[in-house]
């Protein structure tokens, strides 16, 4: 016996979600996909909206979720399952009336992980940032994606060694590039199994569009911060190229402060080189800091 505690989600539209003709284009294709019966891969920097956008698709998809987060410490049975805990079975026995005979059996139970709860009901799984998992560790998805074939452990029980993976079961993932810190080279036959999508920047209406949703902020500021945000990254001078996640900690931070967009207000030039110093660089140095700066207010200077 065993029991599945593996919380299951409900994926809805998400509130505030922005669709123009960009992330339109995306998701459809997606979706294409996936009708096709391929498993579905986002891959990009941090802050390009792979998340997000993956979990736009499982809504579209309208099955039940269920979401595991790549950790450098999985092992296989993090995905599958394993004996967690222990249940108590205790026998009374009166057969006389002044004779007692007690008996205890302690024993662990088995319980399902969220990759054998997707499997065996045909959820959408959503493995978010799944190369920051050891690749040993997501051996076990090689015979899922390719099969349709989930190997079980001796110890669950069932009287199978196997599990035949449900024919709705949908597989989402989502990475990082191979050179950023703490993640893995993925197997090439896992990703041979996956159509990968690559996402860059979104195109400016879209970052507009997003960064307004989040931050209320009238359309002209937004478009001023988003063009500062888009010069930086244009000018091939940082570390790491900001990303639409800067421009929304721009306007909110700005919302919050009752600051303006405007190139004259020293509000706004700090915000900006607060914020783009620690997006646009692991290194806090001196160096870096005054090469954001310089880059900020010119920046500034030009679109605001």
């Amino acid at each position: 016996m065993h029991e599945e505690l593996t919380t299951v989600l409900e994926p809805v539209p998400m509130p505030g979600f922005v669709e123009t003709e960009f992330v339109k284009n995306i998701t459809e294709r997606a979706m294409g996909y996936i009708k096709a019966g391929f498993p579905v891969h986002f891959r990009g920097a941090s802050g390009t909206g792979k998340t997000t956008l993956a979990l736009h698709v499982a809504s579209k998809i309208g099955r039940s979720l269920v979401m595991i987060h790549g950790d450098e410490q999985y092992t296989t049975s993090d995905l599958v399952g394993g004996e967690h805990g222990y249940r108590l079975r205790k026998v009374v026995d009166r057969f006389q009336t002044r004779v007692l005979k007690v008996e205890e059996d302690m024993s662990k139970g088995w319980v399902d992980s969220r990759l054998t709860v997707a499997c065996k009901y045909g959820f959408t799984m959503l493995y978010d940032e799944f190369t920051r998992s050891r690749p040993e560790a997501n051996n076990i998805l090689l015979s899922i994606l390719q099969e349709r074939i989930m190997d079980l452990p001796v110890g669950r029980g069932g009287g199978t060694s196997y599990l035949m993976v449900h024919p709705n079961f949908t597989a989402l993932f989502t990475s990082n590039p191979e050179e950023y810190a703490g993640v893995h080279r993925s197997q090439d036959a896992l990703r041979d199994r996956m159509i990968t999508m690559d996402l860059d920047y979104f195109d400016e209406e879209t970052e507009v569009a997003i960064v307004r949703a989040k931050s209320a902020l009238p359309r002209k500021e937004t478009e001023r911060i988003v063009k500062v945000i888009r010069a930086v990254r244009e000018s091939g001078v940082c570390e790491f190229a900001p990303t639409v996640r800067g421009a929304i900690m721009i306007a909110k931070s700005l919302a919050a402060m009752n600051g303006h967009v405007k190139g004259s207000s020293a509000i706004f030039q700090q915000v900006c080189q607060d914020i783009l110093a620690s997006e646009t660089s692991r290194v806090g140095s001196k160096n870096n800091q005054a090469k954001i700066r310089s880059l900020v207010k010119k920046c500034v200077t030009q679109h605001c």
